[in-house]
């Protein structure tokens, strides 16, 4: 039986002015303020495990990224993820890291990724394997995350592999890297990031802001470069559990920085969970006002209701129409 689905194969058509048919671009696009969120993998082969979290995150999410391998440790891969996502009719970010796979496998992900309807794409250097539970691994690293931007980007624009050989029909998606504003040399930052649009990063998402100064401090080089007129910046914000688990991310989890201000806040509260919470609310709303700033990516380790809550009470899905799924409508092609 064949069966035909816009948005795919030779009906695609974006509109004017985008490279992709998916609905994180034309959100950010738009103009109106982005939300995207991390579902992490499970340790499962069962599919509905993918669709409890995913429905959850519908709700709030113009985006849903599917971790891949993140801190080097194996779950569900981002590839099998994202089929699950689009065959639900979600809109999913696969995310790429370089630490596992050669330049050869990476183009064969990046072409299913797009037959299966994927339209956005992040590109991740990769944790070292000796941060993760089997350190005995090999890594690859055959690319990093800015030659794997500009060889998705060839793709895309050229219709080529990088032997230079033609592709029939060319992926067309939205590519996005990461940013750490928060580790230094603080000075490099802005100049990182401006190497990795100028080899075909259109969106950016950061980790986790506890630091709305320094934050403040980087969006500002960011606008004297002009640098968030060439792409949409989602800056990524997460609650803490309590002061202890805050301890330890920052001394555990690479690039995370967790200022003593924010600790000592949280131990002073009577109810330090519902502080990390209410927190993480705060720092919403304050990112949201800075110049430059397009969105926010919300990481939370396995506690999607958790990110619902955070959205919703944030306020910065007000004056939105509900999700396409809270509205009980589900065509393919606003899922996209």
């Amino acid at each position: 039986m064949s069966v035909h689905r816009v948005g795919f194969g030779d009906s695609y058509r974006p509109r004017e002015g985008h490279v992709s048919g998916g609905r994180l671009e034309r959100v950010l696009r738009s103009g109106r303020f982005a939300v995207t969120a991390e579902l992490n993998p499970p340790d499962s082969a069962d599919p509905d495990e993918t669709y409890r979290r995913a429905l959850v995150l519908s709700e709030v999410c113009d985006a849903i990224n599917a971790t891949d391998a993140s801190g080097a440790n194996c779950h569900m891969s981002s590839l099998g993820i994202c089929a699950l996502l689009k065959a639900a009719g979600y809109s999913a970010v696969m995310q790429i890291s370089c630490r596992d796979r050669n330049r050869i496998a990476i183009q064969g992900d990046v072409l299913g990724a797009a037959a299966l309807g994927v339209n956005n794409v992040l590109c991740l250097t990769g944790d070292s394997v000796e941060a993760g539970d089997q350190p005995g691994a090999k890594p690859v690293f055959d690319l990093d995350s800015i030659s794997l931007l500009d060889t998705i980007r060839g793709m895309r624009d050229d219709g080529r592999f990088l032997s230079g050989r033609a592709i029939k029909t060319p992926p067309r998606l939205f590519l996005g890297a990461a940013s750490n504003p928060f580790a230094p040399p603080f000075d490099y930052r802005p100049e990182r990031l401006a190497k990795k649009i100028a080899a075909g990063a259109q969106f950016i998402q950061t980790q986790y802001c506890f630091d709305v100064p320094r934050l403040r401090s980087f969006m500002s080089e960011v606008r004297d470069m002009g640098l968030h007129e060439s792409c949409f910046i989602l800056v990524g914000v997460g609650p803490l559990a309590s002061s202890r688990a805050a301890r330890w991310m920052r001394a555990n989890v690479p690039g995370v920085h967790i200022p003593d201000a924010v600790i000592a806040r949280l131990e002073g509260a009577a109810d330090e969970k519902r502080e990390g919470k209410q927190l993480c609310i705060d720092l919403i709303q304050e990112i949201r006002e800075i110049d430059g700033v397009r969105g926010v990516h919300v990481m939370a380790y396995r506690q999607e209701e958790l990110v619902n809550d955070i959205i919703h009470q944030s306020g910065v899905l007000k004056n939105r129409a509900p999700s396409i799924r809270a509205a009980g409508v589900t065509p393919k092609t606003e899922a996209n």
